[in-house]
């Protein structure tokens, strides 16, 4: 458990990270498995503690995001918020009962003693792209005690940054997996831009460096190379003395000064 005023971040991987965030555990978008459809993790499965929380936010209903059999093992006394049209997803045959705070970009509300600005995300929305379950792809701000914390999801360059800001921590994504990113989500140097614009005093990134296609390594080693092995250390290069960048291994716990 965190300090009552302090604050700390353990990337899990992917887009999953736990942020300590003045006496209350923050989860985002839990993913817990080491296998994905034609996905496989390449490093270690979350510990047991990455289950605990307090609070967890989901950005959008991709099965890696809002991924139903890990949102099932995280502790079900914890308030989830969703985008609309989630809930019932979250709330299917089998599903643990818990509070659920289904969300559009530009609500606020207070939760677990924490205050929750959504914001835009530039993504798609859809749960799959032939299904007809969709809601809005979001970010989040989240504030407690003086400490705050910006995690934009999924995202393109589209939206405000700046609308996030200014913020202690952010956990901004900078990679994904191959042949290429596409518009909807941030490359290093965007990623960088993004943490600058939201005045974010330090930045983890996230959303790299974990899950890969079976087989794509070897078929395009160059585009692993690219979006799967470097974009952390090109974050922090890109991001330079504009903010201080926290370049973590997946279970790794870092405090962030105030």
């Amino acid at each position: 458990m965190s300090a009552p005023d302090g604050l700390r971040v353990t990337w899990w991987g992917h887009a999953t990270a736990s942020v300590d965030l003045a006496g209350v555990r923050v989860l985002t978008d839990p993913l817990l498995v080491g296998r994905l459809a034609h996905l496989r993790r390449h490093t270690p499965t979350p510990a047991p503690a990455a289950r605990e929380a307090d609070l967890v936010l989901v950005s959008h209903l991709h099965a890696d995001h809002l991924h139903l059999p890990s949102l099932a093992r995280v502790d079900a006394a914890a308030p989830v918020v969703v985008p609309r049209g989630a809930g019932p997803l979250v709330r299917g045959p089998g599903a643990p009962r818990r509070e659920v705070h289904e969300v559009d970009p530009g609500d606020v509300l207070e939760v677990a003693g924490c205050v929750v600005r959504v914001l835009e995300a530039h993504h798609d929305g859809r749960r799959l792209p032939w299904s007809r379950r969709r809601g809005p792809a979001l970010g989040f701000r989240v504030d407690r005690a003086g400490r705050s914390f910006w995690f934009p999801g999924d995202t393109g360059p589209g939206p405000d940054f700046a609308a996030a800001g200014p913020v202690d921590l952010a956990l901004v994504p900078v990679g994904g997996w191959g042949p290429s990113l596409g518009p909807e989500h941030l490359d290093p140097a965007q990623a960088a831009d993004a943490v600058a614009a939201a005045l974010a005093a330090a930045a983890v990134p996230v959303h790299w460096g974990t899950f890969w296609p079976t087989g794509l390594e070897r078929v395009a080693p160059g585009v692993h190379h690219r979006l799967f092995v470097t974009p952390g250390e090109r974050f922090v290069a890109a991001l330079g003395d504009r903010a201080r960048g926290l370049l973590l291994t997946p279970g790794e716990t870092r405090a962030v000064r105030a």
